[in-house]
């Protein structure tokens, strides 16, 4: 959220309570309150004094609580803001629906009965014709969590879709990093751009004709038996719907059908015919977008993708400052000391909530206190994730990672070459891959290409190296 929409959120909330909009000291408290500033310095911007700005803060936190249902201050104004604004994406949109007053709704996993929109005022000539009905199925999207300022990448999403009209869009990045809620929240920005919305999770691994026949009989309404029996017939059909309509489709964990033991974005044997429906959706000219949330993209994404391209990918980084957040909500203190665990974590949100509920329980809070241990906090359930993506490595891209783990410093290609027993071009596809899978990152500002990896991912494989083969040498 910007100052601008967080004015706007607390004046509803307090006029909801009150009957009453902000005055301007109230505007001015929300807004030096959101730039950190302290009572002492808005009172000075103010001309009044800090004891006037702290009652005025007081009452307001009161009242926004109040309207919330939920205890609001300083500290966490904007946590819990956010919380309200995108607290649940499907009774948002459903809210939303009502006002416009001219939704169909679809919650069912196969049908909805069409919500009847209430009466319009008939239009003359004069007047725009009306909107289509927007379909909606959330059915497979979590709630919406805390959105911890990424208005940067959900303004460079948008643009790809609106502006550019990109057809093919995939959101990487390691588990954690936040591209399942960073989608959910671009859907409800620009929802109002499309006349159908539909996500579906591929968890379960379902096939592809499976998900095929539930995108068709979301957009045309045919009862099953209507449906075309091939693959090839559905695809094309599917085609027509994303032509005639605007659709907006998000496929999310598409790295469940992706296949382990190889280079990244390789399928599993089953799931190979999905290519055909990416490749199909990237190249031939329709006014639809079909979002892809993934650990590692597709084969064909990767080659089809470019700059000013319908097709995209974007790999979503970790969180810098804004990671704050995630500490003031689990009441950290030392704030001074909270980059060092932004770095030491990547700026991964889960890593960073996983963390920082430990020191809450086991350190009172004391940032400081856990630093001084000079550690890593790796839990089972940190654990736990990081295996099933070490899992997916070739054999080749362990081999390279554990040589990356073993440096001290951030290693050239070059390093790589002389010190490993494998054929260069083994070399550069295992770090092409694992760049594709965010598990190492190349340093930018260097003459020389050099490659390092997370502190956190660099515990993790010096303590689960037991089971590895030991890495050769050239002699």
């Amino acid at each position: 959220m910007n100052v601008e929409e967080v004015l706007k959120l607390a004046d509803e909330l307090v006029f909801v309570k009150t009957g009453k909009h902000l005055n301007s000291l109230q505007q001015d408290i929300l807004k030096g309150v959101w730039n950190s500033q302290k009572y002492a310095e808005i009172a000075n911007n103010c001309n009044c004094t800090e004891t006037h700005v702290k009652k005025v803060a007081s009452d307001l936190w009161k009242t926004l609580s109040e309207t919330l249902g939920e205890r609001l201050n300083k500290s966490n104004l904007k946590a819990t803001l956010e919380r309200s604004q995108f607290a649940n994406v499907s009774s948002y949109f459903l809210q939303d629906s009502v006002h416009i007053g001219n939704v169909n709704l679809c919650t069912d996993n196969v049908h909805s009965p069409t919500v009847s929109p209430p009466p319009q005022p008939q239009q003359t000539s004069t007047q725009k014709t009306t909107k289509p009905p927007i379909r909606i199925d959330l059915t497979n999207a979590p709630e919406a969590k805390s959105f911890y300022d990424r208005y940067t990448e959900l303004n460079i999403l948008e643009k790809y879709i609106l502006e550019d009209k990109c057809r093919l869009l995939a959101v990487l990045g390691i588990s954690g990093i936040g591209k399942t809620a960073l989608s959910i929240h671009l859907l409800a920005n620009i929802k109002h751009k499309f006349q159908y919305i539909i996500w579906r999770s591929l968890s379960t691994s379902p096939s592809l004709q499976t998900t095929l026949k539930y995108l068709i009989k979301f957009l045309s309404n045919q009862p099953e038996t209507e449906l075309p029996t091939t693959n090839d017939d559905r695809l094309s059909l599917l085609l027509e719907y994303l032509q005639k309509y605007r659709c907006l489709i998000v496929l999310d964990d598409l790295q469940m059908i992706l296949n382990g033991g190889k280079l990244a974005g390789n399928y599993q044997p089953e799931y190979e015919d999905y290519s055909l429906l990416f490749k199909l959706v990237g190249e031939l000219s329709h006014k639809s977008c079909l979002i892809l949330n993934s650990w590692e993209p597709p084969l064909e994404i990767s080659s089809l993708a470019g700059e000013n391209l319908p097709v995209r990918c974007f790999k979503l980084n970790g969180l810098g400052k804004a990671g704050f957040e995630i500490f003031r909500e689990n009441g950290l203190l030392d704030e001074d000391k909270w980059s060092v665990l932004i770095n030491n974590y990547g700026g991964n949100p889960l890593w960073l909530k996983i963390v920082s509920r430990m020191i809450s329980s086991l350190f009172n809070g004391r940032v400081a206190e856990y630093l001084k241990y000079d550690c890593l906090f790796l839990s089972e359930d940190l654990t736990s994730g990081l295996r099933q993506q070490f899992q997916r490595l070739s054999d080749f891209e362990k081999q390279v990672i554990f040589q990356i783990c073993n440096e001290s410093e951030p290693v050239s290609m070059f390093n790589l070459v002389e010190n490993m027993e494998i054929s260069i071009s083994d070399i550069l596809a295992a770090i092409q891959s694992l760049e594709r899978r965010s598990l190492i990152e190349k340093i930018e500002n260097s003459s020389d290409a050099l490659f390092t990896i997370q502190p956190l991912l660099k515990l993790y494989l010096q303590t689960n190296t037991q089971n590895q083969k030991p890495i050769t040498q050239r002699k």
